[in-house]
């Protein structure tokens, strides 16, 4: 049984992951000022905007129809999986969900799931990469829905930034708070809670160390590195990434990597320097 698999903006699923598993994304409205980004726009091209801009670009959820017109898109008699990010960082679950209803009203055959993964970036891009990998060999869409909902349950993700001028801007973060970090660089380490939200772990005093922590956090779960999947994700810094993925390998023989570039919903929060990590 053919399975398409659906994810939003707030993915940082690998270009070539995307294409290998036939992955459709629905994107998120980024604007700067009255400017909507197109979205094909590229990550370079997004964070040089970015770092050229005075006002912190901003978001939003996609509408009903973005979502409508994707499933409608998908072939009768495919079965069809949507995976957004966190319901308690975006409105992008609820309104896949008024899509979903949209197109069943339509009376299309195909059946159709909207999961809300409960995270983004790194570890929404590690559930979207298994599901599509999942998809070639499940036998129906309910055995898919199972495995994803375990490996929700199961992810861990953690990330820390090396400003933390775009989240004061964006209001995650009180300007006070931030700028007292910033002058003693404090370096916060950030985990995404199981309600889908962010946590602060600790502070640390500069980006080794916080990278240190954030390394740490690994030994916190056995991995059948057989089998097991990591994804990093980096805002605009892919020396440092990869770096990173080099130090993660050595002590953690991970079978597969997913490596890449935090698109322009989470660089908007996150600003450059940013290193995440799913697993």
């Amino acid at each position: 049984m053919a399975i398409k698999i659906i994810t939003d903006s707030g993915s940082d699923l690998p270009l070539d992951y995307m294409e290998k598993y036939n992955v459709s994304v629905v994107h998120l409205p980024v604007h700067f000022g009255h400017e909507l980004m197109p979205a094909d726009t590229d990550t370079k091209t997004f964070y040089a905007k970015m770092s050229e801009s005075k006002e912190l670009p901003t978001t939003a959820s996609p509408s009903p129809n973005q979502f409508l017109e994707t499933f409608r898109q998908v072939e009768e008699g495919t079965d069809i999986m949507v995976i957004c990010m966190s319901s308690n960082i975006s409105s992008t679950y609820q309104t896949a969900m008024i899509a979903m209803e949209m197109y069943q009203e339509e009376g299309h055959t195909n059946a159709i799931e909207v999961i809300d993964s409960k995270t983004f970036s790194g570890g929404l891009s590690l559930i979207v990469g298994l599901a599509a990998k999942w998809s070639q060999t499940c036998s129906s869409l309910q055995e898919l829905k199972d495995k994803v909902l375990q490996q929700i349950d199961e992810v861990r993700a953690y990330f820390t930034l090396d400003t933390l001028e775009n989240v004061m801007k964006g209001g995650r973060l009180s300007r006070i708070s931030g700028a007292v970090a910033s002058v003693l660089n404090i370096k916060l380490l950030l985990k995404i809670s199981e309600e889908g939200t962010v946590e602060v772990v600790e502070k640390t005093r500069g980006l080794p160390k916080a990278l240190n922590r954030l390394l740490a956090h690994l030994d916190e779960k056995q991995h059948d590195y057989e089998k097991a999947v990591i994804a990093i994700v980096h805002s605009n810094c892919e020396k440092l990434a990869l770096e990173i993925k080099e130090r993660i390998l050595q002590k953690h023989p991970f079978k597969e990597v997913l490596l890449s570039s935090m698109g322009p919903v989470m660089g908007t929060y996150a600003g450059e320097g940013g290193i995440g990590v799913a697993f």
